[in-house]
C-alpha cells in the first residue's frame, strides 16, 4: 500500500524515532510496514525513506536505487532495509553534494556528508548486520538516519544560498 508522505512542518519529522524491539522485527505489522515503505519509496521515485516520513515514529529505513529519474546519475544500490541503524564509524572528510527529500518536496541543496560510513543495524529478518557504504550510498544512509533523529537535510546545510527550487536546479545546476 502506498502511504502518505509527511511534509516539512509535520511534528513527526522533528521528533526522534523509537527503536523497534528486536523481537518484533519479524512480526507481521513491522513486515507490512517495511513492504509499504518500499512501495511508497518506489512510487515517489525516492532513493531512501525513513519510517517517520510515512508518519510512523520507528527506526526503520529502506534504500534502493534502480534507474531513478530524480537522481539519474546515482549508482545502483540493492534494496537495503536497516532497522535501528547506528553509525559506528565514518570517514575523516566530508564531501558536499546535492540532496533532495520527499518530505521537502521541490527543492535541492548542497549538503556536506561523510564520504563513507559504517553502520550497525538489523535486517528485516532480525539478523544483525554491519554495513560499510561509500559515496552516494553513504550519503543516503546519513540522510535517512538524520530523519530517524528528527533532522532534515536543511539542518546540515552550512550555506542556504545553494537551496534551489527543483526546476531551477535542473535548469542551472544539474550535470548533464
Amino acid at each position: 500500500m502506498i502511504l502518505k508522505v509527511s511534509r516539512l512542518g509535520h511534528p513527526v519529522l522533528r521528533n526522534p524515532c523509537e527503536p523497534v524491539p528486536v523481537k518484533e522485527i519479524t512480526a507481521e505489522p513491522i513486515q507490512r510496514l517495511i513492504d509499504d515503505m518500499i512501495e511508497t519509496m518506489r512510487e515517489y521515485d525516492g532513493v531512501g525513506l525513513a519510517a517517520n516520513q510515512v508518519h510512523v515514529s520507528q527506526q526503520i529505513v529502506v534504500i534502493e536505487v534502480e534507474r531513478n529519474v530524480r537522481y539519474p546519475q546515482a549508482p545502483a544500490i540493492p534494496l537495503t532495509v536497516l532497522i535501528n541503524p547506528r553509525m559506528v564509524a565514518n570517514a575523516n572528510k566530508q564531501l558536499k553534494d546535492w540532496e533532495g527529500c520527499l518530505s521537502v518536496e521541490g527543492f535541492r541543496g548542497e549538503v556536506p556528508r561523510w564520504d563513507w560510513v559504517e553502520v550497525e543495524a538489523y535486517e528485516r529478518t532480525g539478523a544483525p548486520v554491519t554495513l560499510r557504504a561509500e559515496g552516494f550510498f553513504a550519503r543516503v544512509i546519513q540522510h535517512e538516519c538524520d530523519h530517524l533523529a528528527g533532522k532534515v537535510y536543511l539542518d546540515r546545510m552550512p550555506d542556504l544560498r545553494s537551496l534551489s527550487h527543483l526546476q531551477e536546479y535542473v535548469r542551472y545546476r544539474q550535470e548533464a
